[in-house]
């Protein structure tokens, strides 16, 4: 497949759907979506099952490494729902590195982030989610560039609050604004290396 013929799209991937097309388990896979995708297509990094919002699509196998591998690094922002307030003192423990375990069972010092208390969006699709509004919860924005294996349910379980809801809102100037779970936008070439502000791309 030559450069130009290349294609790009980002989605709202849903809660229960992997971020891969064929998987030997009973799963919600990106096929599942009510899109015709083009062959050759392939997730660039990855959202949990249990995890929602933004996921890039491409026929392009060099972007994974210009995102996520280059010298570099990109921007994520999440929407994170957790239980009980968060302190004041917790929310600057997140801020500023906290530890968390990681592959292999080693310990890993996250770098300093942006985390912020926000309101709940109004515009927030909550189809199948059933949390009581009434128990105390505290709703985050935590924005990095590290991507370790669970990395935001670690640091929030590592202050002692256990993540309910996990969206990823954007990378670098890509969000999802407007797209509801399931829905998918194509992108120009140029507008989506330029929202990922990657420069290096051709």
């Amino acid at each position: 497949m030559d450069k130009a013929a290349h294609r790009y799209f980002g989605i709202y991937k849903p809660v229960n759907m992997v971020s891969q097309f064929i998987s030997p388990d009973k799963v919600g896979l990106l096929g599942d979506i009510d899109f015709e995708f083009p062959e050759g297509i392939h997730a660039i990094g990855r959202l949990d099952n249990l995890s929602e919002g933004l996921l890039l699509l491409t026929t392009n196998k060099k972007v994974t490494k210009l995102l996520f591998q280059g010298s570099k690094p990109h921007k994520r922002t999440y929407l994170v729902q957790v239980t009980h307030v968060v302190s004041a003192a917790n929310l600057q423990v997140l801020r500023t590195g906290v530890s968390i375990r990681v592959k292999g069972g080693e310990y890993y010092t996250t770098g300093i982030c942006d985390v912020h208390i926000v309101n709940k969006p109004e515009t927030l699709c909550n189809d199948g989610f059933l949390f009581r509004e009434d128990i105390p919860h505290t709703w985050l924005t935590i924005t990095l560039t590290e991507g370790k294996f669970h990395q935001v349910r670690k640091m929030v379980s590592a202050v002692g609050h256990r993540c309910r809801r996990l969206i990823r809102l954007s990378i670098e100037d890509m969000t999802i604004d407007n797209l509801l779970p399931g829905e998918v936008h194509e992108f120009e070439e140029s507008d989506f290396f330029n929202l990922l502000h990657i420069d290096d791309w051709q």
